[in-house]
């Protein structure tokens, strides 16, 4: 992205945010636009930001060529840092390997302890695949056992593009509900889960709440947009195709853009998904789950719809224990915090 299409990115969005502007910054590796791109992507968030206004940046990264310098930076402007890490070696290098196909897990490790000696936020981002998803619990005890406290679950299914079908390293929807509960298992043994894994945590603030942050599970898409190198806006980073494509903001403001009637349709389609789920038990928890497992598969139900039915079987009483606890953790705050 050349500085002209960035400073005009971050113009237009920071008056469109209001009291909080987010940035996800994304790849293939963003951290191969170098650290002089990051640099003035934050003296245009301070150029261009309002008083009082909060400025959020995350960046997510295969995390090899993190180093002292980049630390620095990140820290300073309090970046919060995805590492992507697949378990232990054994796991983690069956498929992220250099082009020359030597194993990139040492130098992972190497950028997340100069996150760590800089107080740099960071969580790890677990890519589930047919190499680690048959061991869930030594998955998850390897990662709570080297410190990492935020852990975030993906699961991987691609279509094969020179072949029919789902591409061989891809997981089963039976593959991912064995092993959503038996890490849920194990993040519930002591009680109070003292681990943050995203799509568990996201699900018990449903049941407290009734409201999710998930985009997966909430109710409707579009929290958010791409924004190529160019400056073409799509709806969603799982759709960077023609029939999303919203306009460009070099040509058009990105307000009318988020406007668009396109935007609007993309918006609601998921509703229009969850309607096929009938009267499933547990649609209001996973509302069709994420579009691109229904429409880019070709599918007519979501790919993991088994899974989630699986994982919810298993979970819900437990969920409406820990809501119980919750609800009582909150209201003796509340008494607490009341004055005399």
């Amino acid at each position: 992205m050349s500085s002209k299409v960035l400073r005009e990115l971050i113009s237009q969005f920071m008056v469109l945010s209001w009291d909080r502007a987010s940035f996800s910054w994304q790849g293939g590796e963003p951290t191969l636009a170098g650290l002089g791109f990051y640099q003035k992507a934050v003296e245009y968030q301070s150029l261009f930001g309002v008083p009082g206004q909060l400025v959020e940046n995350s960046l997510q990264t295969n995390g090899t060529l993190i180093d002292e310098k980049w630390a620095t930076f990140l820290s300073r402007y309090n970046f919060l840092v995805g590492v992507s890490l697949d378990g232990p070696p054994e796991f983690h290098d069956c498929y992220r390997r250099d082009r020359s196909g030597n194993p990139s897990y040492n130098k992972v490790r190497t950028g997340i302890e100069w996150l760590r000696r800089f107080n740099v936020e960071f969580n790890i981002l677990v890519l589930l695949n047919q190499r680690n998803i048959g061991h869930p619990s030594e998955l998850y005890h390897f990662f709570v056992n080297q410190g990492f406290r935020y852990l975030q679950f993906i699961p991987c299914v691609e279509k094969d593009p020179e072949a029919r079908g789902i591409a061989t390293y891809s997981i089963t929807a039976e593959q991912y509900g064995r092993f959503l509960c038996e890490v849920f298992d194990q993040w519930t043994a002591s009680g109070v889960p003292e681990i943050y894994v995203r799509d568990f945590e996201e699900t018990l603030i449903y049941y407290v709440t009734g409201k999710t942050p998930s985009c997966i599970f909430g109710r409707e898409c579009g929290r958010y947009v791409v924004v190529e190198y160019n400056g073409d806006v799509y709806a969603c980073d799982f759709f960077v195709e023609p029939r999303w494509f919203l306009g460009n903001l070099m040509a058009q403001p990105l307000e009318e853009i988020l406007r668009s009637d396109r935007f609007i349709e993309f918006k609601e389609r998921k509703r229009k998904l969850a309607l096929k789920c009938g009267r499933c038990r547990w649609l209001r928890y996973c509302n069709a789950g994420c579009p691109k497992h229904w429409v880019q598969l070709e599918l007519n139900q979501n790919y993991f719809c088994s899974a989630y039915k699986i994982f919810f079987e298993h979970s819900h009483r437990k969920y409406l224990e820990l809501k119980k606890l919750v609800q009582e953790r909150l209201e003796t705050q509340r008494r607490i915090s009341q004055p005399y």
